[in-house]
């Protein structure tokens, strides 16, 4: 009877062990999370930044972050998102479009939160968009009013006909966003036309036919034009022809004015999901993404001198 009892005890005392180890070892208690990011840009990086901030403030030291570049190349992202699966980290954040395709095929499992994705239903190529994914992936978007951004085209250059409408081919959400662009301007009856450029290297090219037919251009949030602005200016300001932009940033490297939203809100808000995935429970595959709260009209006062464009009330100048 002694003998049984010792054992029961024994196994009792090691089961105890068991499940205080295990307690230890839980990922809840700590969380490593992959970022992948597309390329270094001003707007990029204050998402990242209001992400990691928003997880740092509500988790402290139990928080960590794989922070990867992708350095603006594609295979780059599936490389570096391969990796996070590999280490099963808890969550993905995927900071533009070619990072949240990458970790869409990567993994159906581990939590995926997209930021600075324009429009998600064209970004993992679904019908019947409802706000939610139905699978690993949420997040933010960094869509501003398209019909807002046409009309501003109007209010600024009441006389252009013509609108060029630069963007990456290689980026779906740019082309989403040039297709809604030329609907509004197709109301307000102003032409427009598409120039695409496959990458930087053939930027200046396509630069220069669309402002020999342009009065003015518009380029959407574009990561390739984003990274390749100052090539830009170096055309368009000369030529005295002006660019509506779809973000602050590259309204600040060559545009004159845009409508624009907050990066590090919406990596914030991201960061806030985040938390309540992790520790909440939150079902990620019915969480909806978010929009920005609110849009700024933005100018570039140095381009606008420059140019000699005077802005109606209500534009506030970037920095």
């Amino acid at each position: 009877m002694k003998t049984i009892k010792r054992f029961m005890a024994l196994a009792l005392v090691l089961a105890m062990t068991a499940a205080m180890l295990t307690g230890c070892g839980k990922k809840a208690d700590t969380y490593t999370i992959g970022i992948c990011q597309l390329v270094e840009h001003p707007a990029l990086d204050a998402a990242t930044k209001g992400f990691k901030d928003a997880l740092t403030e509500l988790l402290g030291d139990k928080v960590s972050f794989d922070e990867q570049n992708a350095q603006g190349e594609s295979p780059n992202c599936g490389t570096i998102v391969n990796t996070f699966v590999s280490k099963n980290v808890d969550l993905i954040l995927a900071n533009a479009t070619g990072p949240l395709q990458a970790a869409a095929a990567a993994t159906t499992t581990i939590p995926v939160l997209g930021t600075s994705i324009t429009d998600y239903a064209t970004a993992l190529y679904m019908d019947n968009w409802t706000g939610a994914t139905g699978r690993n992936i949420s997040g933010t978007s960094d869509l501003a009013p398209l019909d807002k951004q046409a009309e501003m085209i109007k209010e600024l250059f009441p006389d252009a006909k013509n609108v060029g409408l630069l963007f990456c081919s290689a980026e779906p959400n740019s082309k989403f966003q040039v297709d809604k662009v030329a609907e509004s301007l197709t109301k307000l009856g102003i032409n427009s036309k598409y120039y695409s450029f496959v990458d930087s290297n053939d930027i200046a090219a396509v630069v220069n036919a669309a402002i020999a037919a342009s009065d003015v251009i518009y380029i959407p949030t574009d990561n390739t034009a984003a990274s390749s602005t100052s090539t830009i200016n170096n055309i368009c300001l000369p030529a005295g022809v002006p660019i509506i932009a779809g973000e602050e940033g590259i309204c600040a490297g060559c545009g004159v004015a845009t409508l624009s939203i907050s990066y590090y809100d919406i990596g914030y808000t991201t960061g806030k999901m985040a938390y309540e995935i992790l520790v909440n429970g939150a079902d990620i595959s019915k969480m909806n993404v978010e929009y920005a709260p609110q849009v700024t009209k933005l100018y570039n006062k140095e381009i606008c001198d420059k140019l000699g464009i005077k802005l109606p009330d209500g534009y506030s100048p970037i920095g």
